[in-house]
């Protein structure tokens, strides 16, 4: 994937207008809330949030939990601008970066989180991206993903109308059939499950669960 081939937040919709989409469309709060609580942040972690989009994860999870370090992660310099300023108004420390998925590095990171970004990667990168995380862990680290999983009856129909039309139908394709937990698993990730299902007029968006074994 080159440097300027991706897709960026809200599809073929305008970057500025995804917030109001994501607040509107997803049950945004349902899902983010559940994020935290399965992540369960504690005093002095590094959790690194991949694919951040316009930060407001990493603004909610700064607000959650202050003495943790926050980086947040994404390739798209738009979504990052709106990102700096969502922290600035928070006056939330929170480190910004450029980068795709599968560029973010050994961290030794506590726990990485990442939030409807895998249903916009083509496959390569899905297996790519959850490699690096893998990888950016330090033992026994947790991933917690959030983003459109398997798809059944009028959730599927709901999910093709919307984010297919916005996203296309390749990339999202595998989410809709539910390869994302076997795609962690296949990464060395451990007690991959899915704890919880936030069904949306754009589909259902599953909470994916795992970690590093130590």
């Amino acid at each position: 994937m080159s440097e300027d081939a991706y897709t960026p937040p809200l599809g073929t919709g305008d970057t500025a207008d995804y917030d109001r989409a994501i607040r509107r469309w997803t049950r945004e709060m349902r899902w983010r809330r559940a994020m935290i609580e399965a992540l369960a942040p504690r005093p002095g972690e590094t959790i690194v949030d991949v694919g951040c989009g316009t930060g407001s994860f990493a603004v909610m999870l700064k607000a959650a939990a202050p003495d943790v370090q926050v980086i947040g992660i994404d390739p798209d310099e738009e979504a990052l601008a709106i990102a700096r300023a969502k922290s600035d108004a928070a006056d939330a420390d929170i480190r910004w970066e450029r980068g795709f998925a599968r560029d973010i590095g050994a961290r030794s990171a506590d726990a990485i989180v990442t939030s409807l970004m895998f249903h916009q990667v083509p496959m390569a990168e899905k297996r790519a991206g959850l490699a690096a995380m893998h990888a950016a862990l330090r033992l026994g680290g947790r991933l917690v993903i959030a983003d459109y999983g398997r798809q059944r009856g009028l959730m599927r129909l709901l999910f093709r109308l919307t984010i297919q039309r916005l996203d296309g139908v390749t990339d999202t394709q595998p989410n809709a059939d539910g390869l994302l937990p076997e795609l962690v698993r296949a990464a060395g990730f451990a007690n991959a499950r899915e704890p919880d299902r936030v069904h949306t007029v754009t589909g259902t968006i599953a909470l994916i669960t795992a970690d590093r074994p130590g």
